[in-house]
C-alpha cells in the first residue's frame, strides 16, 4: 500500500526470482507447502497499522469483560464442551479487510477473529526469506511491539512449552500430514522440540491422555491444539475419544475458545471498523440482503458462505440461532501488481501471557485475492494471490 516501495518492487520483480524465492520454502519447509505464496508481500503505512490496532483494542475490550463468558455460553456446542477451560485464550487472531472510505482513505474492516493459533511456525520462516526476497527496507517490520525473531520464539516456547518437559507437549490435529498448513507444524517442531501427533493416535487412560511412540508410552501434559472439532464429524472421528471427560493435560488454546471468540461475538461489536452483524433469528423486520454476506456460525475455512443470499436461502435455514448476516466488506484492489490490482487481508497474532493483563499483538500473515472472496478455491489459475506477510513502517 506504500506507494513508493510498491513500484519499486514492482520494477525489479522477475519471475526467475520469485522461482527461486518459492524453491526455498520448499528447500525449508522439507516439500510441505501446499498453499500458494503470493508474488509480494505487502507494505502498511503505520496509520492504516493504528487503525488495525486501536480496533483490536476494543475487541479485547470486550472480551475481557467480566460477563463474556456468559454472553459467548451458547456459542459452544454441548457435544464440544469441554472441561478445564482457562481464564481467558493465550492466542487468538483478528482478520481484516484492506477497504477504502468513502474518502478513498484506506482503513481497515473486521472480517473475522479467531480464539485459535494461525501459522505461527511459518510466519517466522516467511519473514526471514521474504524480507531477503523482496528488499524489505529496514524501518517496515513484520513484528509489532518491539518483537523480532528470537523475542517471538521464546514468547511461543513460554506458552506452549514453558517448564514442561518437550516429550509431554505435542501439537494436536486431524491427519496432519494431510493438512494444508503442515507446513506450519514441520516449523513448530524445528522452533519448539515438539512432536505433532494426530487425534486418531491418543488414548485415554483414567485421567491420562497419552500416545505411543516407538511403542513407548508418551504421557500428554499439553495440547498445542490444532483441532477444529467439526473435523471429526467430517471424517467420522467424533467418538474416537470423549474429549468432554476430564483430564489431566493443559489446552493452547483450550477448544471452547474456537466458538467463543469467532463469528458469533461480531454481533455484540458496535464500531466504525466493524461491519453490521446480526444473528439471522433476531431479525424481525425487512432487510436489504444485498447489503448482507450470510454465514454459518460453526463452519471454517469460509465453507457455506452465501455471498449473495436470497430470501430463499433464509427460508432453506431451519437453525437460524446458527447463522449470522453480515454487512458486505468491499475490500479495495489497491496492491498494484504487475497485472490486475489485488485485494488484501491481514491476521493480526496476539498472544496472552499468564502474567499480562491483555493480549498484545505479536505477529502477522497476509492474503492476496483477485476473486469474490479470499481463499484458494477464489483464486484458482490466478497469479499475484495467495497467502504472504505484511511489512508494517515504525
Amino acid at each position: 500500500m506504500d506507494k513508493k516501495i510498491r513500484a519499486a518492487f514492482n520494477n525489479q520483480f522477475t519471475e526467475e526470482e520469485y522461482k527461486s524465492y518459492l524453491n526455498e520454502f520448499d528447500i525449508i519447509g522439507n516439500h510441505s507447502l501446499d498453499f500458494r505464496i503470493a508474488e509480494t508481500p505487502i507494505f502498511i503505512p503505520k496509520e492504516f497499522r493504528e487503525k488495525m490496532l486501536d480496533t483490536c483494542e476494543y475487541i479485547i475490550d470486550f472480551i475481557k469483560d467480566t460477563n463474556f463468558k456468559s454472553i459467548t455460553d451458547n456459542s459452544i456446542p454441548s457435544k464440544y464442551k469441554i472441561p478445564n477451560e482457562e481464564d481467558f485464550p493465550s492466542v487468538l487472531v483478528i482478520d481484516f479487510a484492506v477497504c477504502n472510505n468513502k474518502q478513498n482513505v484506506p482503513e481497515p474492516q473486521l472480517i473475522e477473529m479467531q480464539g485459535f493459533p494461525s501459522l505461527y511456525g511459518f510466519q517466522v520462516i516467511n519473514d526471514e526469506i521474504t524480507r531477503n526476497y523482496a528488499q524489505v527496507p529496514d524501518n517496515y517490520k513484520s513484528y509489532l511491539n518491539g518483537y523480532q525473531k528470537d523475542s517471538y520464539i521464546s514468547l511461543l516456547k513460554e506458552i506452549i512449552v514453558a517448564e514442561t518437559n518437550k516429550e509431554n507437549v505435542i501439537l494436536l490435529d486431524v491427519f496432519p500430514n494431510k493438512q494444508k498448513t503442515r507446513i506450519d507444524f514441520y516449523c513448530i517442531e524445528k522452533l519448539l522440540g515438539i512432536k505433532t501427533v494426530c487425534v486418531t493416535e491418543i488414548k485415554s487412560n483414567g485421567t491420562e491422555l497419552f500416545y505411543l511412540r516407538d511403542g513407548e508410552k508418551i504421557i500428554i501434559k499439553k495440547i498445542f491444539n490444532r483441532i477444529v472439532f467439526e473435523e471429526l464429524e467430517k471424517y467420522n472421528l467424533a467418538n474416537i475419544i470423549d474429549f468432554n471427560l476430564e483430564y489431566d493435560v493443559e489446552w493452547i488454546n483450550h477448544p471452547n475458545w474456537f466458538n467463543r471468540i469467532s463469528k458469533y461475538t461480531m454481533p455484540f461489536l458496535d464500531h466504525p471498523n466493524i461491519p453490521v452483524t446480526y444473528f439471522l433469528q433476531d431479525i424481525k423486520q425487512p432487510i436489504k440482503l444485498n447489503e448482507f454476506v450470510l454465514k454459518p456460525l460453526f463452519s471454517f475455512a469460509g465453507m457455506g458462505v452465501i455471498i449473495n443470499p436470497s430470501q430463499e436461502d433464509i427460508d432453506l435455514i431451519d437453525d437460524p440461532g446458527n447463522w449470522i448476516l453480515q454487512k458486505k466488506v468491499e475490500y479495495a484492489p489497491i496492491v498494484e501488481t504487475l497485472e490486475d490490482p489485488a485485494k488484501a487481508e491481514i491476521r493480526l497474532f496476539y498472544f496472552w501471557k499468564k502474567t499480562w493483563e491483555r493480549p498484545i499483538a505479536i505477529h502477522n500473515l497476509a492474503r492476496l485475492s483477485k476473486g469474490e472472496m479470499i481463499g484458494t478455491r477464489y483464486n484458482e489459475g490466478k497469479k499475484w494471490v495467495g497467502g504472504t506477510i505484511a511489512y508494517f513502517e515504525q
